[in-house]
């Protein structure tokens, strides 16, 4: 009888968590959900765009020390779906090609140049790095193998995205490429509801003239 020998070659375990908080307030939640949000919406019937928020991203096939949790990115090229994370050898080897990060008063200088080299290193053609507190917004643009800092991002449009940023007071707007600006889940509902509602009083006076709405 052979005895099969157990593997010398221990699995590789890739946590789906770096044990790090989301967001460290309320203002930098409501800001990593708004964008994040707002571009699975902007992409909604596009299948093949994945839009993911603060999803353990491992760049290496085999090495499950570098990773990095982007606050919101954005993967042109893989289909949509849940994931526990996003291994790049697993995705046809396909980087996020744009990353957005919302600053929190935890966030370290040495914290924000490690993400940026590994952002610049890993192929990200696009990051950008909000700061509510201070309403502050840079961006970096990939230009051959390196990142070069977009000069004048006030009504910046993002290539890949098409959306627009304007530095305006008291915060950051961003708009769709409809021009429709980027807003949260509550007034995007009143939005709809107050859509709704002028539906129906136009429906009532079409009616009150002896036209069927059903019919137009």
């Amino acid at each position: 009888m052979v005895q099969l020998q157990p593997s010398s070659t221990p699995e590789i375990i890739y946590p789906d968590s770096d044990g790090q908080p989301m967001a460290d307030n309320t203002k930098q939640f409501r800001w990593i959900v708004v964008i994040k949000e707002n571009l699975e919406y902007l992409f909604a019937n596009d299948p093949n765009v994945f839009v993911a928020g603060d999803l353990l991203w491992y760049p290496i096939e085999g090495d499950n020390k570098t990773r990095i949790a982007p606050d919101a990115m954005v993967v042109f090229g893989r289909p949509k779906g849940d994931r526990g994370f996003y291994k790049q050898w697993l995705e046809d080897n396909l980087a996020p090609q744009v990353v957005f990060e919302v600053l929190s008063p935890g966030n370290t200088k040495t914290e924000m140049a490690r993400k940026l080299s590994l952002y610049e290193g890993f192929g990200v053609d696009e990051y950008y790095v909000y700061d509510p507190d201070r309403n502050q917004l840079k961006g970096y643009l990939r230009i051959d193998s390196s990142f070069q800092i977009i000069e004048t991002i006030n009504h910046w449009v993002s290539p890949r995205l098409n959306i627009r940023f304007e530095l305006s007071e008291p915060e950051l707007k961003i708009y769709h490429p409809n021009g429709n600006l980027f807003v949260t889940h509550t007034e995007i509902a009143e939005q709809k509801e107050q859509a709704e509602e002028r539906a129906a009083r136009l429906a009532e006076r079409l009616r009150a003239m002896g036209i069927d709405p059903e019919n137009i």
